[in-house]
C-alpha cells in the first residue's frame, strides 16, 4: 500500500494522513475480530440450545444483542473517531470485546435459572456488539481517508472487505473446533470454549492496535450529536423488540404494537434532530448525493438478504438438522473463504469496472443462493447438496462487501470519510439486525402456528402431547427434572420442540416415545425456513434491480485527493 514506515514519510505529501503497512495490519486484525465475534453465535445455537434451554425469542436476542449495538452506534463511533482519534476507537473496541467474551465464558452452569445465565450471555454480546460497533466503521475510515488515488483506494477497500469474509469464516471454524474440547463443570458448555478464542483474538488485536496503528482524525465540522444518537437507538431498539417479541407474544399485543410506535416516533425524531443540528450525527444532506442514497438502500436490502441466508443455514444445520458446531462450520468455510481466494480478483475488479456491476453480480448470486437452498429439503443431511449455494452465497458476499464499500467511500469527498463509512456500515448492520430477527420471527411464527393447527386437528396428538406434558408429575424423584426440563423445552416454541428426540432408550434398552411434537416441529420449521431463504433470495433480487436503476459507482478523483485528514501521534 505505502512503501515506507516513518512517521514523517507516512505523513505524505503535504502533511496528510497516509494509510502504512503497519496501520493496515491492524486494521485487518481488527475487522477479522469483530466479524469473528458476529458470527461465532451462530454455530454455537444448537450447543446453546441444549445448555441454557432459551425460548425462541430468547435465542434470536441472543444474536440480536450483538447486532443492535453494531446498528444503533456505528454512526456514533464514526463520528468518535473523527473528533478523538481512530486508534483509540479500535484500541476501545478491542477492549470491549475481551471483556463480553470473558462474560459470556463465565455464565454460570445448570445450577442457575433459565433466565439468569440467558440474561448473562445476552450482556455479554452487548458488550461484544457495542466493541465491534466501534471498530467497523474506524477501520474502514482509516483505510478510505489513507487512501489518496484510485489503485491505492481500491486495494484498501479490497483487502478490508476480504478481512470480513476472512472474519467470516474464522468465526465458525473456531466455534466448530472449540465445541469439540469438553468442559465439564458446567455440564453442556463447550460452546463457552469459543468465547475464549473470541479472548485470545481480541487481546492479541488490542497489542497490535496500540503497537502499530497510527492515529488520524478530522474534527472539522463534526461534534457529538448527543439528541441524535440518543433517539436513533431508542428508535432501533424499540423496532427490534417490537419484530423479536412479536413471534413469540403475538402480533396483535399490546406491547408489540406500543413498541412499533414508539420506533415510528423515535426514528421521527431522529430524523427531526438531524435537521435542526449544527453538526448533525448523520449529515442528511448526503443522501442529495444519488449514488450514495441509492447505495445505502442497497446496502441495507442486500445486506438484509445476506443475513437472511446466513442465519437460516445456521438454524438449519446446527438445530433443525443436529449438525455438530464442527460439521456445520465446513459449510461456513465456503461462506467465508472464498473472499479470502478472490482477494486478487476483488481489487483488480475493483481497479478496472464500475462498482455497480460488480455489486449488481454480486447480488444476483446471493440471490440465486437463496432460491436454491429453499429447494433443498432438510431430510438431505448431506452437506454436499447445499454446496452449491453456498458457493454461490460466497462469492456474491465477497464481492457485495467489497463494491458496496467502494461506492460509499468513493461518492463523498475525504472529509467525510468517517461519515461515509459510518453511514455505510450503519446500513450494512441494520440489514444485518433485521436479517435473522425479520426471518426468524416469520419462520417462526409460521411454524408454531403450523404446529398448533396439528395438535387441534388431530385428537392422538393431542393427547399423546398432553401425556408428554404430565409425564414429570409421576416419574420418580431422580428422573423428575430432567423430564421437567425436557418439557420445558418443548413448551418454548418450535426450536425447543425440535431439540427433544422423538424416543429415549431406558435402561432396560427398550426404545419408548418420549416427545410427541418432535417430527412435527422438524417438519414446521424445515417448510418455514425454505420461506425465509425465499424471503433472502428475493431481497436480493430486488436490491440488484435496483443498482441496475439507480446506482452509480465511478470514482471522483477529486474527491480522492481533497484530505484534510491530519496525523496524529
Amino acid at each position: 500500500m505505502v512503501q515506507t514506515e516513518s512517521p514523517k514519510a507516512a505523513e505524505g505529501e503535504g502533511g496528510r494522513y497516509t494509510l502504512t503497512p503497519r496501520t493496515l495490519a491492524a486494521v485487518v486484525l481488527a475487522v477479522c475480530l469483530a466479524q469473528i465475534a458476529l458470527s461465532v453465535p451462530s454455530l454455537i445455537n444448537g450447543l446453546v440450545q441444549q445448555d441454557l434451554a432459551p425460548s425462541s425469542a430468547q435465542l434470536t436476542w441472543i444474536t440480536e444483542a450483538f447486532m443492535l449495538p453494531v446498528a444503533a452506534l456505528g454512526l456514533g463511533f464514526g463520528v468518535f473517531g473523527d473528533l478523538f482519534g481512530r486508534k483509540r476507537l479500535l484500541i476501545m473496541g478491542a477492549a470491549l470485546i475481551v471483556v463480553g467474551s470473558a462474560l459470556a465464558v463465565l455464565v454460570p452452569g445448570a445450577g442457575s435459572s433459565t433466565d439468569t445465565r440467558v440474561t448473562m450471555l445476552i450482556l455479554a454480546q452487548v458488550l461484544n456488539g457495542i466493541g465491534a460497533a466501534a471498530i467497523f466503521p474506524t477501520s474502514l475510515a482509516m483505510v478510505a481517508a489513507g487512501t489518496h488515488t484510485t489503485a491505492t483506494r481500491a486495494r484498501g477497500v479490497a483487502i478490508w472487505a476480504t478481512a470480513l469474509s476472512v472474519g467470516g469464516f474464522l468465526g465458525p471454524l473456531l466455534a466448530g473446533l472449540s465445541a469439540k474440547i469438553e468442559l465439564g463443570w458446567a455440564g453442556n458448555a463447550n460452546w463457552r470454549w469459543a468465547f475464549v478464542g473470541v479472548l485470545v483474538i481480541a487481546a492479541v488485536s488490542l497489542v497490535l492496535s496500540l503497537a502499530l496503528a497510527q492515529n488520524s482524525s478530522s474534527p472539522e465540522g463534526r461534534s457529538v450529536d448527543w439528541p441524535g444518537q440518543i433517539t436513533a437507538a431508542l428508535g432501533l431498539f424499540a423496532l427490534m423488540y417490537a419484530v423479536i417479541q412479536g413471534s413469540e407474544s403475538g402480533w396483535g399485543e399490546p406491547q408489540i404494537i406500543i413498541a412499533f410506535l414508539v420506533a415510528a416516533v423515535f426514528l421521527a425524531l431522529f430524523v427531526f434532530a438531524e435537521n435542526r443540528a449544527a453538526e448533525p450525527l448523520l449529515l442528511l444532506s448526503v443522501f442529495r448525493n444519488r449514488a450514495f442514497a441509492m447505495n445505502s438502500v442497497v446496502t441495507l436490502i442486500g445486506m438484509f438478504a445476506f443475513l437472511v441466508i446466513m442465519y437460516g443455514t445456521s438454524i438449519r444445520l446446527t438445530i433443525i438438522q443436529g449438525f455438530s458446531p464442527l460439521q456445520s462450520s465446513v459449510a461456513y468455510l465456503f461462506f467465508g473463504g472464498i473472499g479470502f481466494v478472490l482477494l486478487p480478483l476483488t481489487s483488480k475488479l475493483l481497479e478496472r469496472y464500475n462498482p455497480r456491476w460488480i455489486l449488481c453480480t454480486a447480488l444476483t448470486l446471493i440471490g440465486a443462493s437463496g432460491l436454491w437452498f429453499a429447494g433443498v429439503p432438510t431430510s438431505s443431511r448431506a452437506l454436499t447438496a447445499i454446496v452449491g449455494p453456498l458457493i454461490l452465497a460466497g462469492v456474491g458476499s465477497a464481492l457485495a462487501f467489497a463494491s458496496i464499500t467502494a461506492v460509499a467511500v468513493n461518492t463523498l469527498p475525504n472529509n467525510l470519510a468517517g461519515m461515509a463509512s459510518g453511514v455505510t456500515s450503519t446500513f450494512r448492520d441494520l440489514g444485518f439486525a433485521l436479517g435473522p430477527a425479520i426471518a426468524g420471527a416469520i419462520a417462526l411464527s409460521r411454524a408454531a402456528d403450523e404446529i398448533a393447527g396439528k395438535l387441534a386437528g388431530d385428537p392422538r396428538l393431542r393427547s399423546a402431547y398432553e401425556a408428554f406434558q404430565a409425564s414429570a408429575d409421576h416419574a420418580p424423584a431422580a428422573q423428575r427434572p430432567q423430564l421437567e426440563a425436557a418439557v420445558h423445552a418443548v413448551e418454548s416454541g418450535p426450536l425447543g420442540a425440535n431439540s427433544v428426540p422423538a424416543t429415549i432408550t431406558t435402561p432396560d434398552g427398550q426404545v419408548v416415545p418420549f416427545n410427541p411434537l418432535k417430527d412435527v416441529a422438524f417438519d414446521a420449521l424445515s417448510s418455514s425456513y425454505s420461506l425465509a431463504y425465499v424471503l433472502g433470495g428475493v431481497a436480493a433480487l430486488v436490491a440488484a434491480a435496483l443498482v441496475l436503476v439507480g446506482a452509480r459507482g465511478g470514482v471522483d478523483q477529486a474527491h480522492l485527493d481533497d484530505d484534510p485528514h491530519t496525523l496524529d501521534g
